[in-house]
């Protein structure tokens, strides 16, 4: 069963074709939260899908269905990270403290690896991190990122070249400024 259908059906009330529709674009979902909310990716998740849910019956089709969710997505993470300065923050210590002590050292390895892109990706600003996360790990193409976004193609170009740059002088890889 194509979307149109599972839509038209789950609009109607059909909660077989919203559970399946949902199961389609979950991880999606989960990957974007992840990396644009970091530690808050749980709530942004459970925000998005709610979300989706309450705007199927606004979907005009004007658009494919899962870039629509993107930026239904990408809209609950940035409200997530609105939200943010009035939760308590754990020490990250202490998270990465239980996770060395439960696992091997090439989880280690990979877990800290993971935690440096994590906190990088943190550090870059909300449209250069969305913009990156969008092209580099969910696989969008510039026109479907802008339309998330709802900025012109330029300019998702543009946020993704500085995006990455700036993302790699964080990890410890800086780049050479180009000439223009």
């Amino acid at each position: 069963m194509g979307d149109g259908e599972l839509l038209a059906r789950a609009v109607g009330g059909d909660r077989a074709a919203l559970e399946e529709l949902l199961a389609a674009q979950l991880d999606m979902v989960t990957t974007l939260c992840r990396r644009l909310c970091g530690q808050d990716a749980d709530d942004a998740v459970q925000q998005s899908l709610i979300a989706i849910v309450r705007g199927l019956p606004r979907f005009d089709g004007r658009s494919r269905f899962s870039t629509w969710c993107y930026r239904v997505t990408t809209n609950a993470c940035l409200d997530e990270l609105r939200r943010r300065p009035r939760r308590p923050v754990p020490t990250d210590d202490e998270v990465l403290g239980v996770m060395v002590e439960s696992r091997g050292s090439r989880l280690q390895d990979l877990t800290a690896e993971r935690l440096d892109i994590d906190a990088a990706l943190a550090e870059l600003p909300w449209e250069f991190r969305a913009a990156v996360v969008l092209r580099d790990l969910c696989g969008l193409d510039y026109d479907e990122i802008g339309e998330v976004l709802a900025v012109p193609p330029g300019t998702v170009r543009s946020r993704i070249a500085r995006g990455r740059r700036a993302l790699s002088d964080l990890l410890g890889n800086p780049t050479e400024p180009e000439d223009v």
